[in-house]
């Protein structure tokens, strides 16, 4: 567990992405918070079913200290074909999403978004360290580790124990 030699971070913590308007955000703001962290996609067959319970989660949760972070990301049968703004455009007028949705990215290959590679190489998965498909989930605790990975077809309230260990409800 842990980092590889290509993924020097020890913690989500020291990365800075870009919000769906391009703008750094250095994810340290996050620190003491249990994150869920998802590639989403408007136009799969997931899409409905995961946005509603990311929705719900979030709602259940963000004042217990969840944060949700959605990343766009195309490269799925190109089920993300819009902007970052459309992204999020999309989730928050019909999902009614109050969480985080950042600039689309890369999650496989070697222009994946650099966090993508921590939390892959913090959590092989089925494929290694590929995501096989649009919403994989991926549970990092309050510092910045990361507790679990999900599949698209592990629906996001099927986590809800495994987020309140983390926040330390159970």
């Amino acid at each position: 567990m842990g980092s590889s030699p290509s993924v020097p971070e020890k913690s989500i913590h020291e990365f800075t992405v870009k919000d769906s308007r391009g703008q750094d955000v250095n994810l340290g703001i996050y620190k003491g918070k249990v994150l869920l962290v998802v590639n989403v996609a408007s136009k799969c067959g997931f899409t409905d079913s995961n946005y509603t319970q990311l929705t719900d989660l979030y709602k259940n949760y963000k004042d217990k200290g969840l944060e949700i972070l959605a990343f766009p990301c195309n490269q799925f049968l190109k089920q993300e074909p819009g902007t970052s703004e459309d992204a999020q455009n999309f989730a928050c007028t019909r999902y009614k999403a109050d969480y985080p949705i950042f600039h689309k990215v890369r999650v496989n290959g070697p222009n994946a978004a650099p966090v993508y590679k921590f939390l892959k190489a913090s959590k092989p998965g089925f494929m290694g360290n590929r995501i096989k498909w649009n919403f994989t989930k991926f549970l990092v605790g309050k510092d910045g580790q990361v507790l679990g990975r999900y599949s698209t077809t592990t629906a996001p309230m099927a986590i809800e124990a495994d987020i309140k260990k983390a926040l330390g409800e159970m």
